[in-house]
């Protein structure tokens, strides 16, 4: 509970803006989908079989998982709030649309016949009786949609729509279980509050409810067009998006602050975990950021796609993925950083000083006895297992699991080898002894900013500002830093900003 306070103290900014992007995203799909689903439920009342075929739909759409509804919508909507929103309102409309159907379809014919008796128009009949004796039900579709799409909208950050869920996923990302509680914990109270607040309009007349809820749209929309102007005045700024994790935050900041070194006029907006590889690569394409960074590695496997030209050697892998880029999508690859956050295999200090193990290669001795815990893409991929075993002449038996997972299984001893990437500071804190890879198997993967030709040659000063990170940060040093931001949660900005300033590469 400590780590859980001491958090929320240092990041409350982070917070609240994570907090309010999930709120807004949560509010404008549950509004839409609310203005799609009653109307519909109200014009399908008097057509049975249309409204169940309605049903079925948004039945279908119910059942597609979230993860593969944002997947679909990449494709044609980009990445970011816009598929965020497209997706929660699919899931939000089969509750509100089967409720408010229900309740309509359920008034009492006597009441009916009545209206019309005492020759009531069709909007009257709706507005004096039918919408009141139906509000219940609404309602409490509505509140099943809120808590639905409060709970998917963590998610959205998976395509770099902010949120809560940013927290959830940088903490099983990092094995913080302080930022897993604190994503967890403020979604679940943010569906109690808003359920609370819609039990509350409930209670309200039917024009007393409607002129909360177009007050509630007018304040969205004056919303959405500030938001829009912030945009337009944001375009001006230099963007820097970053992949989840301590790593690319650090590296992130030391742009800015390289950056700002040189042009101190420069505007820059820092985006810390923004999305994965493939929305970083896509967000650049599209202008809506405009540098982060990126590894040699990652370029040829996952980017140009060329794993058969990896190079054991830096500099050709570099070459590469620098012409790869340049030639595929133009854009411009910087030069890298030292360190390579590349593949390691990692056991125990105590069980590699009991059985002498210093290399990969000595591995082969104790093969019988080693269990292992890899993250599933390192198990399958080329340069990971598959690859070792071959190289290696070894084979071993071994359990998928979750990267932060694997970590604990070897600290409680449940495995006793895991993958790992060099610099992660778990490493240090478990006290795991890297094996060295002496057949020098794993293909070099440097760091380096990546942006668009264009954006370049519009601001030439920033390759010498960033230029100047080239051929620094050891192994050893980008680990320790990783350290002091994941195990002992310190300021990603201001361990990157006490590096450079101790390497002379800004001054105070």
């Amino acid at each position: 509970m400590h780590n859980v306070i001491s958090v929320l103290i240092k990041q409350r900014q982070q917070v609240v803006s994570a907090l309010g992007q999930h709120v807004a995203l949560s509010l404008i799909s549950i509004l839409i989908a609310i203005v799609i689903a009653v109307p519909l439920a109200i014009v399908l009342r008097r057509h049975k079989h249309l409204a169940e075929f309605c049903l079925q739909i948004t039945g279908i759409f119910q059942t597609i998982p979230s993860l593969a509804l944002l997947g679909l919508l990449i494709p044609f909507v980009g990445i970011g709030t816009t598929p965020s929103i497209i997706a929660l309102v699919v899931y939000a409309i089969m509750p509100i649309f089967q409720d408010a159907y229900s309740g309509l379809t359920s008034i009492d014919n006597s009441l009916e016949e009545a209206g019309h008796a005492f020759g009531l128009s069709y909007w009257q009949r709706l507005w004096i009786y039918e919408l009141p004796l139906a509000m219940p039900m609404i309602v409490s579709g509505i509140r099943i949609a809120t808590v639905l799409v409060i709970g998917t909208a963590t998610l959205a950050a998976l395509i770099g729509a902010g949120g809560l869920g940013t927290y959830i996923l940088l903490g099983i990302e990092t094995n913080n279980n302080s930022l897993l509680i604190i994503g967890a914990v403020l979604s679940a109270l943010l569906a109690l509050v808003f359920s609370g607040v819609i039990k509350l309009i409930s209670k309200l007349s039917l024009k007393k409810m409607v002129i909360a809820l177009i007050t509630l749209l007018v304040i969205i929309c004056g919303g959405l067009g500030y938001h829009a102007y912030s945009s337009a005045q944001q375009a001006k700024n230099v963007v820097i998006a970053g992949k989840l994790g301590s790593e690319p935050d650090i590296l992130i900041h030391m742009y800015k602050d390289l950056i700002h070194q040189q042009d101190p006029h420069q505007k820059i907006t820092v985006k810390p975990n923004f999305g994965t590889t493939e929305f970083l690569i896509n967000s650049l394409k599209s202008n809506r950021i405009n540098i982060y960074p990126e590894f040699t590695g990652t370029v040829l496997e996952s980017i140009t796609k060329q794993p058969q030209l990896i190079n054991r050697d830096p500099k050709v892998t570099y070459r590469i993925a620098r012409d790869g880029l340049k030639r595929d999508f133009d854009m411009s690859y910087l030069k890298p950083m030292h360190y390579q956050n590349g593949y390691t295999l990692a056991v125990r200090k105590s069980f590699a000083e009991k059985y002498h193990l210093h290399t990969i290669s000595d591995l082969k001795r104790i093969a019988p006895k080693l269990h292992a815990g890899f993250d599933p893409d390192f198990a399958k991929q080329r340069d990971g297992y598959p690859g070792v075993s071959k190289n290696y002449d070894l084979k071993f038996k071994y359990k998928t699991m979750s990267p932060a997972i694997r970590y604990k299984a070897i600290a409680n001893d449940r495995v006793n080898i895991v993958d790992g990437y060099t610099t992660d500071p778990q490493i240090r804190q478990y006290h795991l002894q890297p094996l060295r890879d002496n057949h020098k198997f794993f293909p070099p993967y440097q760091g380096a900013p990546l942006m668009k030709q264009s954006f370049l040659s519009r601001h030439r000063s920033i390759k010498k500002a960033l230029e100047k990170l080239s051929g620094h940060i050891t192994d050893r040093q980008m680990q320790e830093m990783n350290y002091l931001v994941t195990i002992k949660h310190e300021s990603a900005g201001k361990v990157a900003r006490h590096y450079l300033l101790v390497h002379g590469l800004i001054k105070k």
